[in-house]
């Protein structure tokens, strides 16, 4: 947990006892934590944002990394910026942060033209520097929302909120961190954290890099602990590459995580102890669930502690000191309510004592007035063993306004001897576990048996109401 008197992650590292084993690792350079300490990855400029807003926009991961760790406690404010954010929404992002300094890669330097912002340039390379910055003040630290549709919408977080949640592991050894997050988001940043609060050292994948290569790296730094979205894992599942890695601990969030994935994760890697937890850019950390079943025990929502939980209108609400203290430029949008807590628009049902996802209140399907949430649909069909992954999604009918369908990746190859015969046979099946589980207007009229499924930038797969 963060001491009270750490300011910037620079205390952090200035205060760690020793950090020359452990390193950030990209694909072609590994840095030093100790680095940061010794010398400047911003050509020795950070005299200069002192104070400042500052946007750090940079190709590659492993620089907003390095840059974040230079500026925290020196920078007023660091604004995060995601890799995916469409070039439309820059100027607004600028505007509405305040921003008055900019960090990006020196190929980029030419390419960002915004009035008489400082641009400064970042890079992997260290600058050996003299004179010792201090840290003035805690940064409030920006990060942007995943959403697909709009402006994304800014959250101030502060380095208190982010590494709350963050407690000290009880490991036998040093932890090999790797993610399939990106730290310029929520979850890879509490990844990022994680490495800096601990004793342990982590692997970036690098922009464009194949799954398989980062899957080999992985497996070559000897990873121990691994997290993604369960969209990430069901990808991982199906690369030749999977058993590259032998993780000690394997986490998921971001999405439901169905009983299917948790089983095949404990079978593919059965050394390893497998959970999810729920987190939200908004709301933080909220709870981390290592019991190999889906849903979450009612008496964390009956319980009290650090964070506390409501259900309200089958809606999950949180609150406890993780969450972000506001929006930027979002002036009708609050984070909590008049209580403190965040409504996460995340549905829940209890059945017996434990509460199982169903899905995001915006993903609804109407189907002749009757709710469907496609992601309980899609626990049902991915329970199938020739199932990888599915995507349930609505289309328009002239008699119920929509109908279900489902988008479904097999394991079996197409052109393989009787595959035709067998996909037919599959057909039926899923067809026949939906009757078995769901109320008749859940059960999708059409499957598309499809190659693929496209996933986000934020390790999501793209659903259209998103």
């Amino acid at each position: 947990m963060l001491p009270r008197e750490v300011t910037s992650l620079r205390s952090i590292l200035r205060s760690a006892s020793d950090c020359s084993d452990r390193f950030l690792y990209g694909a072609e350079v590994k840095i030093c934590l100790s680095d940061p300490l010794r010398g400047s990855f911003l050509g020795g400029r950070l005299p200069e944002l002192s104070g400042r807003s500052v946007l750090i926009r940079t190709h590659d991961q492993l620089e907003t990394a390095l840059a974040v760790m230079e500026l925290d406690g020196v920078a007023r404010r660091l604004i995060i910026c995601p890799p995916d954010l469409p070039p439309k929404h820059l100027s607004s992002v600028v505007e509405d942060a305040g921003v008055d300094a900019i960090v990006t890669d020196a190929a980029l330097l030419e390419q960002i033209e915004f009035g008489n912002c400082l641009k400064v340039a970042c890079s992997s390379t260290m600058v050996p520097t003299n004179g010792v910055v201090i840290d003035q003040w805690p940064s409030e630290w920006v990060l942007l929302t995943s959403g697909t549709t709009g402006a994304p919408k800014m959250l101030i977080h502060s380095l208190r909120t982010l590494t709350a949640a963050i407690k000290s592991r009880n490991e036998a050894g040093p932890i090999i961190w790797g993610t399939f997050y990106d730290m310029r988001r929520y979850g890879g940043l509490q990844i990022f954290l994680r490495t800096i609060l601990g004793n342990g050292s982590l692997i970036l994948s690098s922009v464009d890099e194949p799954l398989g290569d980062y899957l080999v790296r992985l497996g070559a730094h000897a990873v121990t602990h691994i997290l993604g979205t369960p969209s990430h894992w069901r990808r991982v599942l199906m690369s030749p590459f999977a058993h590259e890695i032998a993780p000690h601990y394997v986490r998921l969030s971001g999405e439901i995580a169905d009983q299917a994935i948790l089983d095949r994760l404990r079978s593919v890697y059965p050394h390893a102890g497998v959970t999810h937890a729920f987190a939200s850019t908004e709301a933080g950390v909220g709870f981390e669930v290592d019991d190999g079943f889906e849903g979450f025990p009612a008496s964390i929502v009956n319980g009290r502690g650090e964070v506390e939980f409501q259900i309200e209108d089958n809606s999950l609400r949180i609150r406890s000191a993780r969450a972000a203290a506001c929006y930027i430029g979002a002036k009708d949008l609050t984070v909590a309510d008049d209580q403190g807590f965040v409504d996460t628009g995340d549905i829940v049902e209890l059945r017996g004592e434990r509460y199982f996802f169903l899905g995001r209140r915006g993903g609804v399907i109407n189907v002749g007035g009757l709710k469907v949430h496609p992601e309980e649909v899609e626990a049902v069909i991915n329970r199938h063993p020739e199932v990888r992954m599915s995507r349930v999604r609505s289309r328009r009918n002239p008699v119920t306004g929509s109908i279900v369908v489902a988008d479904v990746v097999l394991k079996l190859q197409r052109d393989c001897s009787g595959a035709s015969a067998r996909i037919a046979e599959i057909e039926q099946e899923i067809l026949n576990l939906c009757r078995e589980t769901l109320a008749r207007h859940k059960i999708p009229t059409a499957i598309y048996f499809v190659p693929n499924l496209e996933v986000s930038a934020s390790g999501k797969v793209i659903r259209h109401y998103a």
